[in-house]
């Protein structure tokens, strides 16, 4: 394996670790001030543009192909920030989620503690571990090469379906003839989740390109990470319990039809079967 200057690494993640510490916490202190724990979800994606700006600055002059730490800075910030950008925009007038409502209402002992454990510890850790793969590629000397191509195509794939399936959803919602119906055009005929899906292809392409060496496979954990959370836990499975309770059997309809994550071309109905939309 490719030497990288371990030492110079270890103090990028202490580096990243105190502003994402520092980051947290005045988004806690907010949240506690506004009563909105809510707002956290905004800072999920520029709290990745934290890391990146971090890493960039502290390893400059460390060694690492300045193309390949700039290319890696852009994706990421575009990413982070448009994100938030948009969940900043439909969260906007709304107040706290009620996924936040409902958590609250277990708090017991300490407000600060229960924040730390239930929201604001776990978010700022995935952020840090996640942001591995940006992290170390800044360090690496290889130039990006085809491997570093091919990662910024994943990712520009992961960005256009994330991108454009939020677009897409937004103009759905926005017409009021389309109130109690389920999106499944564009993007969403492909798959239930462009969103989800292209969230997951934008941190396997940055993966890809923090593997100027060897020791970049093991950031694998960054991808692998996002997509179980998308899938799994906050993302995919929780969202669609709750459009089952709400959409009943159109959503059922649109199930049948429509691939669930990765996308493929929407299924055939047998003949005279009705189509939610």
């Amino acid at each position: 394996m490719n030497d990288l200057p371990w030492g110079d690494i270890a103090l990028n993640v202490v580096a990243v670790t105190a502003a994402i510490i520092v980051f947290i916490g005045l988004i806690m202190a907010a949240a506690i001030k506004i009563q909105n724990q809510s707002i956290i979800d905004i800072f999920w994606g520029p709290g990745f543009v934290v890391a990146a700006v971090v890493s960039y600055l502290v390893s400059s002059g460390s060694g690492g192909d300045d193309t390949r730490r700039l290319v890696v800075l852009a994706l990421t910030s575009v990413w982070g920030l448009r994100l938030g950008l948009y969940i900043g925009n439909r969260n906007r007038g709304h107040g706290q989620d009620k996924r936040y409502t409902a958590l609250m209402r277990h708090q017991q002992g300490s407000l600060i503690g229960f924040l730390i454990r239930k929201i604001y510890g776990l978010q700022g850790g995935l952020m840090i571990v996640i942001s591995i793969p940006v992290q170390l590629a800044m360090y690496e000397s290889e130039p990006l090469g085809v491997i570093g191509a091919i990662g910024i195509a994943i990712w520009l794939i992961g960005f256009l379906f994330e991108a454009v399936g939020d677009w897409q959803l937004a103009r759905f919602k926005a017409d009021p003839a389309n109130a109690g119906k389920v999106m499944d055009r564009g993007l969403w005929a492909w798959t239930r989740h462009p969103n989800y899906f292209g969230d997951a292809a934008v941190w396997t392409g940055l993966f890809v390109l923090a593997l100027g060496s060897a020791w970049g496979l093991l950031t694998i954990v960054s991808p692998i990470i996002m997509t179980k959370l998308l899938v799994s836990f906050s993302g995919k499975a929780l969202l669609e319990r709750g459009m089952r309770r709400s959409k009943g059997e159109a959503y059922d309809a649109y199930v049948a039809k429509t691939s669930g994550f990765f996308p493929l071309p929407p299924k055939r109905q047998p003949s005279g079967a009705g189509t939610a939309s």
